[in-house]
């Protein structure tokens, strides 16, 4: 079965950039893979987005598959 993780993930980083009008999103990273950390091999399909507040204040999102 396909995941759908990447677009899920960057639709909302894009939304999370664009549509903030309160001005409160200071900061929003591109979506980070899940890879092992030595090997560099993709662990699972899981994406995370770290989201910094105008008090610096930050936030993980995670996008990832539900069996």
């Amino acid at each position: 079965m396909l995941a759908y993780c990447d677009k899920i993930a960057d639709t909302v980083r894009r939304a999370l950039s664009q549509d903030d009008e309160d001005g409160i999103i200071a900061m929003c990273s591109f979506p980070k893979m899940d890879l092992h950390p030595t090997e560099g091999y993709m662990i699972s399909t899981k994406k995370t987005i770290v989201v910094e507040d105008m008090n610096g204040k930050r936030y993980v999102v995670t996008v990832e598959e539900k069996d």
